[in-house]
């Protein structure tokens, strides 16, 4: 059953969401634990202060109660910043689903907290001495409440980050699964579909038992199968390039020149630079696989009014029909620049660049065939004379 190229990367842009999803969930997770860590901060220094606060110097009472006012407003300050950063804590909030209990510890360690520092406020400011003991003792109380209920805080954070660290884990894992049995789907399926471009980019089809992969290869096989010259006569085709040949060409045209009459029409003949029977600068093998793939390409943009043929060695002859004349240029230009951007590589695995020179010419409604063909190799041979690898119309000729 062929498959669907489209439905392939519908469901490959899917999949890339999900994955992306995942992992920007799994991210967000990491991230909240900064969140954590601050809160863990926050509630050392908490400790650190009512420790501090538990342990004023007496002697100087004035000083023990800047010091204790300005450090107990901090606490209550230190108590508020917790709540506020629990807003982003948004696996707690969603997931975990402890708002209720988060708000009831803060709810105790405010009045905890307030208890503290009255009791401590009690003790540095009453001068009695009779009750010193006793004032001691409701420090010390409330100072292991305090804690204790800090302590609480604590555990039970450590707790919620080990089950952040199970969804992490959960994540991370499902993440892995997907993303590998994803790339191996995807790249078989890809490598599928690559294997169907060469299959149809192919000059020969040496894989006459290739079967095709997808639904819109199998397609274009069909079209490009269609397209074939309904006149099988092989003495219009040129035998290595499977295009027409000289008679061929002379025969399309006679067939295709009625078929667009308000169009102009163009005659091009195309040369391939350095490249003559006389001049064998590579191997016949090589020599054939370049002429091949050149007569193949220009037929990729080929339309069907258009007419292409090999009438010479290494020459091309391409007749196209079209609406202007920079429409006309445009397209054999495009011809020329696609050859030079063709890959080669020699025996010796050495790239090698092929290029291509041109003669153009519109062709008159009365004049032949043969007289276009006559003035567009005029053009050609000022065109290899400048240099190749270019399109020479009429009016560059001097």
């Amino acid at each position: 059953m062929k498959q669907s190229i489209k439905k392939i990367f519908t469901n490959l842009s899917a999949f890339l969401l999900v994955v992306v999803s995942l992992c920007t969930l799994l991210i967000m997770i990491i991230l909240e634990y900064n969140v954590s860590f601050s809160k863990i901060d926050n509630l050392k220094n908490q400790k650190h202060i009512i420790s501090t606060l538990a342990n004023l110097n007496k002697d100087d009472v004035e000083l023990a109660l800047i010091q204790f006012n300005g450090k107990s407003i901090q606490l209550l300050n230190d108590i508020e910043k917790l709540r506020k950063l629990y807003e982003y804590n948004f696996t707690e909030n969603y997931i975990i689903n402890n708002t209720k209990e988060y708000i009831a510890d803060l709810d105790k360690l405010t009045i905890a907290t307030k208890n503290f520092n009255n009791a401590a406020k009690f003790y540095y400011t009453n001068k009695d001495e009779k009750d010193e003991e006793i004032k001691k003792q409701n420090l010390n109380k409330a100072f292991y409440s305090i804690n204790a209920q800090i302590d609480s805080i604590i555990l039970k954070d450590a707790d919620y980050r080990k089950i952040k660290f199970a969804y992490v884990e959960k994540i991370a894992i499902l993440s892995f699964i997907i993303i590998l049995i994803g790339a191996f789907w995807y790249r078989r399926r890809l490598t599928f579909i690559y294997n169907d471009i060469l299959y149809l980019y192919a000059i020969d089809k040496n894989k006459k038992d290739y079967e095709i992969f997808s639904e819109e290869a199998d397609a274009i096989a069909l079209k490009m199968k269609r397209k074939t010259p309904v006149s099988a006569n092989p003495a219009l085709i040129d035998p290595l390039t499977e295009i027409n040949n000289i008679k061929g060409m002379i025969a399309s045209y006679a067939e295709k020149k009625n078929m667009k009459e308000s169009n102009l029409t163009s005659v091009t003949v195309l040369e391939v630079d350095n490249f003559s029977k006389t001049n064998r600068a590579f191997p016949q093998g090589f020599t054939q696989t370049v002429l091949k793939k050149i007569a193949f390409t220009m037929t990729l943009n080929q339309q069907s009014t258009d007419v292409i043929a090999r009438t010479e060695y290494n020459q091309f002859t391409v007749i196209l029909s079209r609406a202007t004349k920079d429409q006309l240029l445009r397209d054999m230009d495009m011809i020329r620049e696609t050859i030079a951007e063709l890959k080669f590589a020699s025996q010796d695995r050495k790239q090698v660049i092929i290029t291509v020179s041109g003669g153009f010419i519109i062709k008159p409604n009365n004049s032949s065939l043969e007289e276009a063909i006559k003035n567009a190799k005029e053009n050609l041979e000022y065109a290899k004379q400048t240099g190749g690898n270019k399109i020479a119309q009429s009016s560059e000729v001097v």
